[in-house]
């Protein structure tokens, strides 16, 4: 059984979509939640823990991540949403074709949508035990999808997503082993309107471009139906399952 009163860990907390997570959760006084993000949010609620936390990119030497093995006895977490990641910024766009893939931007496109989620569950090994099931959420995309990719371009994005797919898999198969209660899963929130999908938004079907709120309502509804017999699993939004 999960627990009535939840300890909830978001990371990404600066983004849209982990912001409108944070507030959705913060609204159940039984829940307590921990914003991890690289810079310092501010919340209004009093059960928000806001930690301002990184992981350490693998050529630093320095392992898993820094600064959150208090929050571990603190505040043991039931359900990880990791929704950290990275599209393009001030000067890169994805790539439309072979030429204009870099490997300094794929190198920083593997740091955000994968280093930082192994980072993070490297942090929580030690809870992750039979007595204390554990459901773990990385916001991926559907782009990832090897099977469904039928357009090409935006490599640095498809690839490193197609990697956290693989990462979710065999995450899963090991934490299975340590708690077999526990979940582990990808999910697709759907084209949400944030910083990440702005440059975007003109190509956007009527209808398609989905408010932070309600993407935030629609993960937590999955979120809380999820079982042990799902974990392993790549989710769309509306909780139907997707290839990997």
């Amino acid at each position: 059984m999960w627990a009535v009163t939840m300890n909830i860990w978001i990371s990404g907390a600066s983004g849209g979509i982990a912001n409108a997570l944070i507030n959705h959760y913060a609204r159940d006084d039984n829940n307590r939640i921990v914003a991890l993000s690289r810079s310092a949010v501010q919340f209004e609620h009093n059960n928000v823990v806001a930690h301002q936390w990184h992981a350490c990119a693998p050529a630093d030497g320095a392992g898993v991540g820094v600064g959150i093995s208090g929050l571990l006895q603190d505040v043991p977490p039931d359900i990880v949403i990791a929704c950290q990641g990275i599209l393009h910024d001030d000067h890169h766009q994805p790539e439309k074709n072979l030429s204009q893939l870099s490997l300094p931007w794929l190198q920083h496109s593997v740091e955000v949508n994968l280093w930082s989620h192994i980072a993070l569950a490297q942090q929580l090994v030690p809870v992750v035990r039979r007595q204390h099931p554990l459901r773990w959420v990385s916001l991926s995309a559907m782009v990832g999808s090897i099977e469904d990719n039928r357009l090409g371009g935006w490599y640095s994005y498809r690839m490193t997503k197609a990697a956290l797919n693989m990462f979710i898999k065999n995450l899963s198969l090991e934490w299975q082993s340590k708690s077999p209660q526990s979940c582990v899963v990808a999910m697709h929130p759907g084209t949400t309107d944030t910083a990440l999908s702005q440059p975007f938004q003109a190509n956007i079907a009527d209808g398609k471009l989905y408010q932070s709120d309600t993407t935030a309502s629609r993960i937590a509804a999955v979120i809380e139906q999820l079982t042990a017999e799902q974990s392993g699993t790549l989710y769309h939004w509306d909780g139907s399952r997707l290839p990997w």
